[in-house]
């Protein structure tokens, strides 16, 4: 999905398989200096479709000062190379920067590296605001109840978030697969409440948080919470919905959330819309 200035550009396909954009979906941005651009990626073809969409709109008026908005950043999770495996997280930023766009908006990014491969971009770091939100719909006391970082990557993302009482989460793996036996969790008092929050930037199956939420349940806790920015539609085969009250999350990715085999997930479910989080 792109949408320029809060309109949905259209595409179809050729018989071929080639992309077809339809130029009488584009809203008029004569007289507009800044014109915004968001794009939600679902598949690789996105990204060619927001080349054909930033090349149409520097034809219409190369002047113009150009906002891209990436909902989530794809191939975020192959930030590095490791033994000589590809760095396709810097190609893709590559492909990207050669837009030119005139500043760029990452949501909640896996890592910094998005932001220092993106030429011109800045993390916007929704989590704080969906955090709000939550705390107000559960009721959360921060005298009494906890954040939970399941590691340390996530806690030095959002480490503006400070609270009173913060746990932070150690994985245990399994050396020669790299499997997540079991989860050590730092930061426990003696006295403290039932509720956490776990707050973390993606969820694929969720297998941080099942092992979360199971040894926080061992220590006392009775109702666990998750906030992700970004959920993969694998949520929904996983054992996720089994050990947490309920996950809150957003439209970043997401597409089969309104598939009726997954219905039974919606009580424990609640989707933001990126939009409406953004602009909050």
């Amino acid at each position: 999905m792109i949408k320029v200035n809060g309109k949905e550009i259209e595409f179809t396909q050729f018989p071929n398989g080639e992309t077809n954009m339809n130029h009488l979906s584009f809203p008029s941005i004569i007289g507009s200096y800044h014109v915004y651009v968001d794009f939600k990626y679902e598949e690789d073809s996105d990204l060619i479709k927001l080349m054909f969409v930033k090349e149409y709109l520097d034809i219409l008026m190369s002047d113009n000062y150009y906002i891209l908005t990436i909902y989530y950043m794809p191939y975020s999770r192959m930030d590095r190379s490791e033994n000589g495996s590809p760095f396709t997280l810097k190609y893709v930023s590559k492909f990207i920067n050669n837009m030119k766009f005139d500043k760029v908006n990452i949501v909640e990014p896996h890592s910094n590296v998005s932001n220092a491969l993106i030429d011109r971009s800045s993390p916007a770091l929704i989590s704080y605001n969906i955090l709000e939100t939550v705390k107000r719909e559960i009721n959360f006391d921060k005298s009494v109840d906890y954040l939970m970082f399941p590691d340390l990557g996530a806690q030095q993302r959002l480490k503006d978030m400070r609270y009173e009482n913060i746990l932070i989460g150690n994985k245990v793996r399994d050396f020669v697969t790299g499997d997540i036996r079991g989860l050590d969790i730092i930061g426990i008092k003696k006295e403290s409440s039932k509720r956490v929050i776990i707050v973390d930037d993606l969820s694929s199956r969720g297998g941080t948080f099942v092992h979360s939420s199971i040894k926080l349940k061992e220590l006392g806790f009775t109702e666990v919470y998750l906030i992700v920015a970004h959920a993969e539609n694998t949520i929904f085969k996983g054992e996720l919905f089994d050990h947490i009250d309920k996950l809150f999350t957003t439209d970043s990715i997401l597409t089969e959330q309104d598939n009726e085999e997954n219905e039974k997930f919606k009580s424990k479910l609640k989707i933001y819309n990126m939009e409406d989080i953004l602009n909050d």
